[in-house]
């Protein structure tokens, strides 16, 4: 199965170091991000998953669970649990879900076909309160995941789903905004009373809208 951004994510039942996870029951009208990693006791996602925990309030303070795959059982996920508290000083404080039977790297189409399948488990998702994919990245192997990068996709997602904005490259939360192609410059200036510049009829900058 190959998601496509906008697709209504799939639901699933899988087990996890907090228990038997239902994952819509468990997302609520919550953001989720979704990170899957390839098997236990790997060196880059060790680092990955201490960094998470010790950002977990970030994710937190935007209405954002965060839940971890791998594809080994329970069982290894506690004991790789232990050494990631020991080595990144952190606790981990998220569920991580037991993929043994790959159910849900199958249905999120994690496992690449023509690689190894545990070698290719290492995609993030960040899924919208209706269940709707928003943003995919696929990492190689041996490059570490950039979690500041992750947030601000989540601050442009959010700030954009409520204000007529879109982001600029390098965008970070508080700075300005594209206003989109959709609203005219008369209505923009109306629409956004901290002012419109005009740089060309279709770019068109905003402060941003709620800050």
């Amino acid at each position: 199965m190959t998601l496509q951004l906008g697709d209504t994510v799939p639901n699933f039942t899988q087990d996890s170091t907090a228990g038997k996870i239902s994952f819509y029951d468990w997302a609520g009208e919550s953001w989720v991000v979704l990170f899957s990693h390839p098997a236990d006791y790997t060196p880059v996602c060790t680092t990955e998953l201490g960094e998470v925990a010790r950002r977990k309030a970030d994710f937190e303070a935007r209405n954002t669970k965060v839940i971890a795959l791998s594809v080994d059982d329970v069982a290894s996920h506690n004991g790789w649990v232990n050494d990631i508290n020991e080595t990144q000083n952190t606790t981990v404080n998220y569920p991580i879900l037991a993929d043994v039977d790959k159910t849900v790297s199958d249905l999120y189409g994690m496992i690449h076909p023509k690689a190894n399948a545990k070698v290719t488990v290492r995609s993030v998702f960040i899924i919208d309160p209706n269940k709707k994919l928003r943003l995919t990245i696929t990492y190689p192997p041996a490059t570490g995941r950039n979690f500041d990068e992750i947030i601000r996709v989540l601050d442009s997602l959010q700030l954009t789903d409520y204000h007529q904005v879109a982001t600029p490259v390098n965008w970070q939360d508080g700075g300005d905004c594209v206003v989109v192609p959709s609203i005219s410059t008369e209505d923009a200036k109306v629409k956004f009373p901290k002012g419109v510049q005009e740089i060309k009829p279709y770019l068109r900058m905003t402060p941003q809208p709620n800050k």
